[in-house]
């Protein structure tokens, strides 16, 4: 599948970032740091940060929580430059990638959307094929897009949150914030 957008023109792309080896805070923090510097790429709103229940893992990870948060940027980047730029910065970090992709990491970062693209190639799908059932996606981007269709759905990202579960993942407001 090809997009249905063009990637050359400035637009918004949401990013989920979490962690949970280490100073997960400033493994945050240094992503949105990162983040702000890769060529063609503003930052523009960071959603509160929030400790979230891991989602997926095996037993000997469960006790292993993470933080979470969303940046909203604007990019001018083609897709598959941003996501390179991404997974430079989650090396750059520590990140260590295994064949179990719910493994301890120091960073994650996956692109949530970008405006009303639809893509897939080998190594990135937008929009992410799983945001709508995670509360640790959802949580954040609520707080700074809460009215946000992504392509595919008809419901808002506040909607979609609404419609979880009560007892699915439990999600936990810092008192921290990733900017100053």
């Amino acid at each position: 599948m090809q997009e249905t957008n063009t990637t050359t023109e400035n637009m918004e792309v949401g990013l989920s970032i979490g962690g949970n080896i280490g100073d997960r805070l400033a493994h945050l923090r240094n992503a949105v740091e990162a983040i702000a510097k890769i060529p063609g790429v503003r930052l523009i709103e960071v959603s509160p940060v929030y400790e979230t229940e891991p989602v997926g893992v095996k037993p000997e990870y469960r006790d292993m929580a993470y933080l979470n948060a969303v940046v909203i940027t604007m990019s001018t980047l083609p897709l598959p430059n941003l996501s390179e730029a991404i997974h430079e910065i989650e090396e750059k970090l520590g990140r260590t990638r295994t064949d179990d992709r719910y493994a301890p990491r120091t960073i994650d970062i996956d692109i949530l959307y970008a405006e009303d693209t639809v893509y897939t190639d080998k190594n990135l799908t937008l929009p992410h094929p799983r945001w709508t059932k995670r509360r640790f996606v959802l949580q954040p981007l609520a707080d700074v897009r809460p009215d946000l269709h992504i392509p595919g759905s008809n419901q808002s990202v506040s909607e979609h949150l609404a419609a979880l579960p009560q007892d699915s993942e439990a999600v936990h407001q810092i008192p921290d914030t990733l900017t100053s």
